[in-house]
């Protein structure tokens, strides 16, 4: 049976701490987003026996969760420039039923990110290779995303008005969003031969879901960046050069594509 009493219990967690969007409807994809991932990997260690290989798949969730929405919250708080360059971005007016309805999209995304360890608990598998090399893409994920952003803090401090194009960012122009990819690749990974049935179909669905997020998220990235150093023959080299978010794949430009909004 696909629908249980876990998925319920994901579910509600998940709507719970991204309930912080109605603050500021953004944060329900962004610091709700990190922290409902947190939550949910500290609800599957409650919920479930565990084996230290799926206990180290719960700690990824936590600590991928708390990196991504600590980074998103002190940048939302703290980060002045960054404040200020946003402002007029995003819109603030948003209708509480749209509110709702985002609220509500994006809790089920992000349980259905987590349901290939959440399915490989459930149905009680054994060990194999799969999860092991799925823990370890979503390591290679974390570190990734992790040092795209550092680089970027640091290019940015030195010099505020210019695009980042050293480091990670010589190899695709969103690396963050790139180790985003990586590491749900990794959990996908991790739930062949323990995930059964129709229970692939949520999985897969939460993988596109994100796949599609982060390919939207770098088409407003382009989109911003050419509005503000568009005139630069520099940075016009730059984009033509370095692939937008896949390495060795020639995809230069998402802009064109207005089906890549959320």
């Amino acid at each position: 049976m696909v629908f249980t009493t876990s998925l319920l219990i994901l579910f509600c967690v998940a709507l719970v701490v991204s309930s912080i969007g109605f603050k500021k409807y953004v944060w329900f994809i962004s610091i709700g987003y990190g922290f409902s991932i947190a939550a949910e990997g500290i609800a599957m260690l409650i919920m479930f026996p565990q084996n230290p290989l799926t206990v180290i798949a719960c700690l990824l969730f936590i600590v991928y969760g708390c990196r991504l929405g600590g980074y998103l919250a002190y940048r939302e708080l703290k980060s002045g420039s960054y404040a200020a360059h946003m402002k007029g971005e995003i819109k603030e007016d948003v209708a509480f039923g749209v509110k709702i309805a985002i609220w509500v999209t994006c809790a089920a995304l992000y349980l259905l990110q987590v349901l290939s360890v959440m399915y490989r608990l459930q149905n009680n598998a054994e060990n194999n290779i799969w999860l092991v090399v799925g823990l370890i893409v979503m390591a290679c994920g974390l570190l990734l995303e992790s040092a795209a952003d550092l680089q970027k803090n640091r290019a940015k401090k030195i010099n505020p008005r210019r695009w980042v194009d050293t480091g990670l960012y010589r190899i695709v122009r969103c690396p963050n969003y790139l180790g985003e990819l990586v590491f749900w690749t990794g959990v996908v990974l991790s739930g062949i031969g323990a995930v059964v049935g129709t229970q692939w179909a949520l999985v897969i669905i939460g993988y596109l879901g994100i796949v599609f997020v982060m390919f939207s998220g770098a088409r407003r990235l382009e989109i911003r960046q050419n509005k503000n150093y568009g005139a630069d023959p520099e940075y016009q080299r730059y984009v033509k050069t370095v692939p937008i978010l896949i390495p060795l794949v020639p995809l230069y430009s998402v802009e064109k594509y207005k089906w890549l909004v959320a």
